[in-house]
Order: C-alpha cells, then structure tokens, then sequence
C-alpha cells in the first residue's frame, strides 16, 4: 500500500522540501524555524493593528471588553 497526498503541496511546501534536501544542522534547524515563528508572529501583530485601526479601539474599549462578561450562564442541573 502506498502513502498518497490527499491533497497537493503547495508551492511554498515543495521549496521548503527542496531547500531541505540538504543536511541542515541542528543550530541552523533551531535559527530557521525562530525565523518561521518571527515572521508568522509580526504578520499576527500586523493583523491585530489593523483590525484595532480599522474598528477605532483604545484602551477604554480593551477594558471594556475585559470587565464585560458576555458567558452564558449555565442552565441549572
């Protein structure tokens, strides 16, 4: 039985997987993926401001949204 993708990889998966078709060391494994979790971070903070631009949020409107409890309340039992 062989193993077949469900679903096709994309072009950023296939140049990862030539890029790794050499020997990387650990160190470099270590640096490359700090820069895979920098990148996707900064492009989360990216996202974050423009939403908090876009819908005019402060810091009243943070704690606001702090100290306003907006759970269900469970049903008795």
């Amino acid at each position: 039985m062989g193993n077949k993708l469900q679903t096709p990889l994309t072009e950023p998966q296939l140049e990862l997987l030539k890029m790794f078709s050499h020997k990387v060391g650990d160190a470099d494994w270590v640096a490359i993926k700090r820069m895979i979790v920098q990148f996707f971070a900064q492009k989360a903070i990216e996202g974050a401001d423009q939403v908090w631009d876009e819908k005019g949020w402060n810091d009243e409107k943070v704690e606001e949204l702090l100290s306003n409890h907006k759970r269900t309340p469970y049903l008795g039992t």
